[in-house]
């Protein structure tokens, strides 16, 4: 499905958009991608909609992207004998154990020993989204004495965030590889990954999906901040989280970390998402804040490759205009010339390869003679990928032979994604390219575009071969002899 801009949209589907009808109207109106929250749903649910999405896929001719999210380890504080639970007050004592008992004002139950074994005196315990802060005093294998810096309401399973420490846990728990093989074997396109620290949790999950799906890092822990390269080299794209990392970090922080992963995901040709509360109020009502809209605006100027809605299309009153107003934005965003001035004067890859080159060649042609497009061919993914951290002011058509590569691409920046039927000579892929830009209407005969791809084909990171192709009746209408 053509779209009118280049960012992508991903829209996380719950009980407000759960059949065929909603979900199609989701996708029509600019949700290229599905997330599918691991925290929410039982498999059946989860098996349901993943059947939904592949009969719209094949109802619309669509390649659509499925995301699942896995939940990751979940940090929670135990019961209190008042079901309302305690309210700390700022400067008074409050005890954290391994104690069965039930809470008080006093103390209550952190089941979690994992916990206690990484803290030091002085370390943070943050309580409820952060709204309570805890300052360790002294502590314990089996106890953590504090004081509490801000006081609040603290009640029954309150999550724990520890933002001062690197915990020695895994980013994946039990439920989480059960949830992991159960997607995979589905044929979802990614996986996000939560709770990574460091870049062994990705390679852990890697081994386990064995090459069934994408493995995106979600950011959303300091230390994977201070770890983001190394996670980086070893992931396959990458989601700002921006709501835990502004739990765990001072808010102050986390709009110039945003710009600072998003350039290194651009240099290094791995899509990254921008995610959380960025159309938030839309839960509840039909037309956004101006700094939600704001928000969006700034996640496309910096040159994400794609954008989420979570409680807004999962659960909110009004998930069809979340994700229109998501595309309106982009749209407008995309046509002020300043957008194009700031992507271009952003790029900032290392280009060492030959596929570095031919894919910069092919947009300095794009840009500085009448093509319309840039046609890559690709089995793997990869010359759509590097076509796409140029950031052409061409569309990018991504022909390929293989669904499962054009649906992880519907999550990359520019990508329109097409499967076409195998290649074996580059002829053949100029001949199918042509017939793309016509059919799509991206072009009309007798216009130009720009094909790349990697001889010999099926051979992945081989992007060594560029032409200028006419879309003439020649091509388009070429029988082969044989």
């Amino acid at each position: 499905m053509k779209r009118d801009r280049n960012v992508k949209i991903v829209a996380t589907l719950g009980p407000a958009s759960n059949d065929y009808e909603m979900i199609r109207k989701l996708h029509e109106a600019g949700a290229d991608v599905f997330r599918l929250n691991m925290s929410h749903g039982e498999h059946s649910e989860i098996k349901a909609r993943h059947e939904i999405i592949r009969q719209i896929e094949k109802d619309l001719n669509s390649p659509i992207a499925i995301l699942a999210d896995l939940q990751g380890p979940k940090l929670r504080v135990g019961t209190f004998s008042n079901p309302e639970g305690e309210f700390l007050e700022d400067g008074a004592d409050f005890r954290l154990d391994l104690d069965d008992a039930e809470g008080d004002a006093t103390r209550v139950r952190l089941p979690h020993p994992e916990i206690f074994a990484a803290l030091k005196p002085d370390a943070t315990l943050l309580v409820n989204d952060g709204k309570i802060r805890l300052k360790v005093k002294d502590c314990g294998a089996d106890f953590a004495n504090c004081v509490v810096v801000n006081g609040g309401q603290i009640s029954n399973r309150k999550g724990v965030n520890v933002p001062d420490v690197m915990l020695p846990l895994a980013a994946l728990s039990e439920k989480d590889r059960k949830d992991l093989e159960f997607v995979c074997e589905l044929g979802v396109d990614w996986l996000a990954l939560s709770f990574v620290q460091r870049p062994e949790d990705v390679n852990e999950a890697r081994a386990l999906a064995n090459g069934r799906a994408a493995i995106l890092s979600k950011i959303e822990k300091p230390s994977a901040v201070e770890n983001f390269d190394a996670i980086l080299k070893v992931s396959d794209g990458i989601m700002v989280a921006r709501g835990d990392l502004g739990v765990e970090l001072p808010v102050q922080n986390v709009p110039p970390i945003q710009k600072q992963l998003v350039r290194k995901c651009r240099a290094a040709a791995k899509p990254v998402i921008v995610a959380t509360q960025m159309l938030e109020s839309m839960i509840e009502s039909p037309m956004p804040t101006r700094a939600e809209v704001s928000d969006v605006a700034t996640a496309i100027y910096e040159g994400s490759d794609a954008i989420m809605l979570s409680a807004e299309s999962a659960a909110g009153d009004f998930p069809i205009e979340a994700v229109t107003t998501m595309n309106n934005v982009a749209v407008e965003v995309e046509s002020d010339p300043t957008y194009t001035k700031i992507i271009e004067s952003s790029r900032t890859a290392d280009r060492n390869t030959v596929a570095d080159g031919i894919v910069a060649a092919a947009r300095e042609i794009a840009e500085t003679s009448d093509v319309k497009a840039i046609c890559c061919f690709s089995q793997s993914g990869t010359t759509a990928l590097l076509v796409s951290r140029e950031r052409p002011r061409v569309p990018i058509i991504m022909l390929t032979s293989e669904i499962l590569t054009a649906r992880r691409l519907a999550l990359t920046w520019g990508t329109n994604c097409n499967v076409t039927g195998p290649v074996e000579r580059f002829k053949d892929a100029v001949i199918n390219a042509a017939r793309t830009a016509v059919s799509s209407g991206i072009a009309e005969q007798e216009d130009q575009v720009v094909v790349t791809a990697g001889v010999p084909f099926n051979t992945p990171g081989t992007t060594n071969i560029l032409r200028v192709a006419p879309c003439d009746e020649r091509l388009i209408f070429y029988t082969d002899p044989s």
